[in-house]
């Protein structure tokens, strides 16, 4: 279990009563933010503290691993200048009877306090530019203390988490698929070719066939059981990008689905990464080497440029300095 602290003062709300997080994947200015990055290392099981107006007022349970999502609609006007396309987790939130205002208890939270990417000053204020931060197992265990009784049967609830799927993916690229079938500047020829590559299927496979022969993973060949699977994803990719058959892989489906929710990927020069969150006795029940690490060959200079988009905007892993 790891701890987070997370700052809902905009939020709140629509988090706590749709039980999730949601954040930009990145700042205004294009800039990585530490403090979203932290997104993509939440696991299930994880416990959040929900702070609010200088309070703890919830305490969450994660209940799934990050993954891509549209701003919710429900934000309204709250965080104008996010950019529409972030990181989503679910989390089943309790709201506090004893709540908590840290700056009271800084004489025995403030030891404990890390010493980057901190979500409080020293002096117990909240910092305004923290969305998502990580706190020490001790600062937690003082917060808890303080919180009382009511955190025992949240501790044992968060023991035995069952992580739920990203439940609305599929729906986010249907509506996708619904915009291409209307869109006037895409012509007939191209629609259902741009369409079918969504699934890794026709024109889009046919051009990664052209490049691969196997999966990377498993070296299955047979083309029946093998998805072309886009290293940009589809749902992030332009027109162009969702035909391109340097944009993909030739992977079987259990690969396929580890690819595209960012719980494996490959650097540049064929090496297999593991995202940190993942469950690894799943992953080596589904082909990968987990002790010895895999490399998988090397890629084309295209496949490379998707590739570096993968790594910092799929994988589950934080690219934080």
């Amino acid at each position: 279990m790891r701890y987070w602290w997370v700052n809902q003062n905009q939020t709140y709300r629509h988090e706590i009563q749709g039980g999730y997080l949601w954040s930009p994947k990145r700042n205004a200015n294009g800039a990585r933010n530490p403090f979203y990055e932290s997104m993509r290392e939440v696991a299930p099981g994880d416990l959040i503290f929900s702070f609010k107006d200088t309070k703890i007022l919830a305490l969450g349970i994660a209940q799934s691993y990050c993954w891509e999502n549209p701003k919710p609609l429900e934000f309204g006007t709250a965080g104008q200048n996010w950019e529409n396309i972030g990181w989503k987790v679910k989390v089943s939130f309790t709201e506090l009877a004893n709540t908590i205002r840290p700056k009271e208890h800084m004489t025995v939270l403030g030891p404990y306090l890390p010493e980057k990417y901190s979500p409080l000053q020293p002096n117990g204020n909240g910092l305004q530019s923290v969305y998502l931060a990580e706190v020490p197992t001790q600062f937690s265990e003082v917060l808890l203390g303080l919180i009382g009784r009511e955190v025992a049967p949240l501790l044992l609830a968060a023991q035995s988490v069952k992580p739920v799927p990203a439940d609305d993916l599929e729906y986010w690229e249907r509506k996708l698929e619904k915009d291409i079938e209307i869109d006037p500047t895409v012509r007939e020829t191209e629609r259902q070719s741009i369409i079918r590559a969504r699934v890794g299927q026709g024109l889009f496979k046919e051009r990664v066939s052209k490049i691969e022969t196997k999966c990377r993973v498993t070296g299955v060949e047979n083309p029946v059981h093998l998805i072309a699977s886009h290293c940009k994803p589809w749902r992030d990719s332009t027109n162009e990008e969702r035909l391109n058959g340097e944009n993909g892989l030739l992977l079987t489906p259990s690969i396929d689905h580890l690819f595209d929710r960012g719980f494996i990927g490959f650097e540049n020069n064929g090496n297999l990464i593991i995202s940190p969150v993942a469950h690894r006795p799943s992953l080596q029940r589904m082909g990968i080497e987990i002790m010895n690490g895999q490399n998988v060959g090397g890629f084309s200079e295209g496949q490379k440029t998707f590739l570096d988009f993968h790594r910092n905007a799929v994988f589950l892993q934080s690219s934080r300095k």
